[in-house]
């Protein structure tokens, strides 16, 4: 899968809802705008080609939003893929579900939690918004937050756009929600309840 560009997207936000942020929260995704050769195909035989090439690219993609972080720490994470038109779905699954989360991890060292991913198909210029968890805890609402990607002129047809994304948190983030804990007790009374009413 050749590279036709990279592109690194930073925001860095100083001011919210006239609140100032500080230090400022830093959002940052790296994107490769990728050649698919097996466009035009069912992904039942081209998901071993994605897969091996999510991890290459996604070592080059960290390390430009690593680099662009400039010794930031992120605390939130995600990755997500545009399928150009003439793709199938799960080609652009393959990438972002199987090893590029070891990159993503790799890169920081950490990553206990699920690294949240999206994937969709579209043309030149489809948005994405790649969702953002907590590092190590995927319960830290403070984490929590989404990155709109897009690209002009990509994903053509017969491309993929393939983003990572790291952040250091929700800017000016208060909101306090449930703990795992709370929600597991929660499904299990339900679960239980619904037993008990069959």
């Amino acid at each position: 899968m050749d590279i036709r560009e990279i592109h690194v997207i930073t925001q860095e936000i100083h001011q919210i809802s006239g609140v100032t942020v500080a230090p400022p929260a830093v959002r940052v995704a790296a994107c490769a705008v990728l050649s698919n050769p097996a466009s035009g195909h069912a992904a039942s035989g081209t998901l071993d080609m994605s897969v091996a090439e999510s991890f290459r690219i996604g070592e080059i993609l960290v390390r430009r939003c690593l680099k662009t972080l400039d010794g930031r720490k992120p605390v939130a994470f995600g990755k997500g893929v545009v399928v150009g038109e003439a793709g199938d779905l799960e080609q652009g699954a393959a990438m972002i579900h199987c090893k590029i989360g070891l990159a993503i991890r790799a890169g920081i060292r950490a990553g206990y939690a699920l690294i949240p991913g999206n994937a969709k198909r579209g043309g030149p210029g489809t948005t994405i918004d790649v969702v953002l968890g907590g590092v190590d805890d995927g319960w830290q609402y403070d984490a929590m937050d989404t990155m709109e990607i897009r690209i002009p002129g990509a994903p053509r047809s017969d491309e993929i756009l393939l983003a990572v994304a790291y952040a250091t948190g929700r800017p000016n983030a208060r909101i306090v929600g449930a703990s795992e804990e709370t929600v597991r007790t929660l499904v299990d009374r339900m679960q239980h309840d619904s037993k008990d009413s069959s």
